[in-house]
């Protein structure tokens, strides 16, 4: 999807680009650094950065410190986040603001299905098992499971869920999909259910994917009554967004055996504190927010951004522009 967010001529001969980092700096923005003042900013340091900014580049995308920012960014224009959720950028002030917001959709797709991939075979060949087993040099033969013919709830619709569909059908898994709205014939996908179906199609489930943003549908989307519809035997990936899982019911549910075990790549909270009751939680596996992150993803982010801010500058329609009211890019 591209917009027009019309000449990008200012009073300046440079504009002004700030960036919200972490630790590191984005790599390769000499072509950005080339032609505009980009100014380096931290959380402590954004509001002074932004001042007089027509650029905002949130690197830094766990961050909030933008919306602490926001009273000094009047002369924004247009913010790109590192990132497929916007969720952290979508206060009032700049969902209510002309700022056009884009994202980093495209980058994470296939390295977040292989990841996802990866979690189906590590519970259906007992890999936890087995590294536990040889950690202790104890020999124990075990039979597994197939995937072939399983089935897999997939919810969440976009790119990232396209891509985790296509991975899992190529072992030959069968997926059900759930998106926001109901479709019968969707290119890729078939058939998609709308989110007022997810328990009635929870019980055959043998695999939960979760790879949809976080919106105010989704907040809290799977509680203990979703865990409830689940058969005992179901596993549960989350590589969406941490808010979407009622954290403290999935702990229940693992404990209870009421499914038989969990996949968690993003949290309510990152990092994950030390003392969270989800480190003990039987039958889960916690990752820290990396399964989109394969080699060269940093450079693949920082392309994007300089693609789509020489487009900015030619006035040209800008990629992965989102819409701030649903909370991601509603068309391709």
């Amino acid at each position: 999807m591209g917009t027009d967010t019309g000449p990008a001529t200012t009073e300046r001969d440079r504009p002004v680009v700030a960036v919200l980092c972490a630790e590191h700096r984005p790599p390769g923005m000499d072509e950005v650094e080339a032609v505009a003042d980009v100014r380096y900013a931290t959380a402590e340091t954004l509001p002074t950065t932004v001042r007089g900014a027509d650029v905002l580049l949130v690197w830094d995308f766990l961050s909030t410190a933008v919306a602490d920012a926001w009273p000094e960014a009047g002369s924004l224009r247009w913010a790109h986040v590192a990132s497929a959720g916007v969720d952290r950028l979508l206060f009032p002030g700049l969902v209510t603001s002309d700022v056009v917001v884009t994202n980093s959709r495209g980058v994470f797709d296939r390295p977040m299905a292989e990841y996802v991939l990866g979690l189906v075979l590590a519970f259906a060949k007992d890999l936890p098992t087995t590294l536990a087993l040889q950690g202790r040099r104890e020999w124990r033969h075990r039979e597994t499971e197939r995937v072939d013919g399983r089935e897999v709830l997939l919810v969440g619709t976009g790119p990232i869920g396209r891509a985790i569909a296509d991975m899992l059908r190529a072992v030959g898994m069968r997926v059900v999909a759930v998106g926001r709205t109901a479709r019968e014939h969707d290119p890729g996908l078939g058939r998609v259910h709308p989110s007022c179906d997810l328990p009635g199609l929870l019980p055959s489930a043998d695999f939960v994917v979760v790879a949809a943003p976080l919106t105010d549908g989704t907040r809290g989307l799977f509680d203990a009554g979703a865990f409830g519809h689940m058969k005992p035997t179901a596993r549960f990936v989350n590589v969406g967004r941490g808010p979407i899982v009622v954290e403290d019911d999935l702990v229940a549910a693992l404990r209870d055996g009421q499914i038989a075990g969990a996949a968690l790549d993003v949290f309510a909270e990152e990092p994950l504190g030390p003392d969270h009751p989800l480190w003990a939680a039987p039958n889960l596996v916690v990752s820290p927010h990396m399964s989109g992150d394969a080699v060269g993803w940093l450079d693949a982010l920082t392309a994007l951004f300089c693609d789509n801010f020489r487009r900015w500058r030619s006035g040209s329609p800008l990629l992965n522009v989102v819409d701030k009211e649903l909370g991601y890019v509603a068309r391709a």
